[in-house]
């Protein structure tokens, strides 16, 4: 048989394709073994996520030589701390060796024994003649076929998936440890007296007012902050308006350099060259209205949080933009003018001027609140009490 003919009808699509066949099927597998897991591990019967309570004990020391002995308790989510099965079939190798041997070798001989004696006279020559034939045949024939069939799957595990990595990322953010319950020590963590207990007690409560107060104050100044930047960009778009005014009218002045280029005689050149000197004392009037209405408009932006302060103070509840930024405009024609009310932003900055304003005037209070809460305190450390009176006020006795 023809070397060729060797290969003749194996079932290559198989030998081939089977392989691949069963490793997407794996694949698939795989995929569904990973989301089993995850619902089985990851999720309660609801449906919400489960978690995995840690507790431990946090002691800290206080400002009166006391300490606090916190029972914490963190919540994590359980698949953020377990290793989540994810494997996957990278790689499918398909290795397929035929090896094809023949040889063949002949031979034939021939071996048959006979034999002849005899001889014969020729006149005075006589001869004498003796022969053999032998004949041998022999044939030799071998072949040698092998074949090799090898498949290499290789699947590694890729670890947590990109969407499930971002979802713990975002639970990640909002775990936090959470106070379950505290207990007031000495400073070696030993229990206090009922009169240290006391004490200490009144002093933690109001280092807690403290920190809620602070909470405030810093939400307040945020907001404040927020107000400020706001009224600085409308007053930015205010000035923006200003600035295209002043480019219009640049753009309106004669072009009167061709004119004195393109004269006919001296007089009508004198004619361009005294309307171009006009049309440079009417540019350089533009562009000194431009500079003083962006001082104006730079100093509202720089001095906004000072004015702010000072109308919250001084208990201003005007509706209209306060005269204390000085702020001015410029008119059609390009001449300086008071910043009124019919100014395109005029609105805008009175609301947010307004807005700022009552925020200044929260800060302002929780400041004042939060120092008074310290005055409070540093009054219990010294081993005062103090005693509410009308109108905001506090007699101070005698301490411990």
């Amino acid at each position: 048989m023809a070397i060729g003919e060797q290969f003749a009808g194996l079932p290559m699509d198989q030998l081939i394709g089977s392989p691949l066949t069963a490793a997407a099927d794996a694949s698939i597998r795989l995929a569904n073994s990973t989301a089993d897991f995850i619902n089985r591990v990851g999720f309660d019967s609801n449906g919400s996520v489960r978690n995995v309570a840690f507790k431990y004990e946090k002691r800290s020391m206080n400002e009166d030589g006391t300490s606090n002995l916190d029972e914490m308790k963190v919540d994590v989510p359980m698949l953020a701390i377990v290793p989540i099965p994810n494997l996957q079939v990278d790689e499918v190798n398909i290795l397929f060796d035929m090896e094809v041997k023949q040889s063949e070798r002949s031979e034939s001989s021939l071996d048959l024994g006979a034999s002849l004696t005899g001889s014969l006279n020729l006149g005075i020559i006589k001869v004498s003649v003796t022969g053999s034939v032998s004949a041998h045949q022999s044939n030799t024939r071998s072949s040698d076929n092998s074949a090799k069939y090898h498949v290499d799957v290789r699947a590694t595990n890729h670890g947590i998936p990109e969407g499930l990595a971002r979802v713990l990322d975002m639970m990640a953010a909002n775990v936090a440890p959470s106070l379950v319950g505290s207990t007031l020590k000495d400073g070696n963590g030993q229990n206090l007296s009922e009169q240290a207990r006391i004490k200490a007690e009144r002093l933690k409560a109001l280092r807690q007012e403290m920190s809620q107060i602070e909470s405030r104050l810093g939400a307040a100044q945020s907001g404040l902050e927020s107000s400020i930047r706001q009224l600085k960009k409308i007053g930015e778009s205010q000035k923006g308006v200003y600035q295209g005014i002043i480019m219009r009218r640049l753009n309106a002045i004669e072009n009167v350099d061709d004119r004195i280029k393109n004269a006919a005689n001296e007089q009508e050149r004198s004619a361009a060259q005294a309307q171009k000197a006009e049309n440079d004392k009417l540019a350089e009037a533009y562009s000194q209205s431009m500079d003083e209405v962006n001082r104006s408009w730079d100093n509202f932006s720089n001095q906004a949080q000072d004015v702010i302060k000072m109308l919250a103070d001084n208990g201003d509840a005007s509706q209209g933009v306060s005269d204390m930024f000085a702020l001015k405009s410029i008119t059609e024609e390009g001449q300086v003018g008071e910043y009124g009310q019919t100014e395109t932003y005029y609105n805008a900055i009175s609301t947010a001027q307004k807005n700022a304003v009552e925020k200044q005037k929260t800060v302002t209070k929780t400041e004042e609140e939060l120092f008074a809460k310290k005055s409070e305190y540093s009054d219990a450390m010294a081993g005062k009490t103090t005693t509410a009176l009308p109108g905001n006020t506090a007699a101070a006795s005698g301490g411990e």
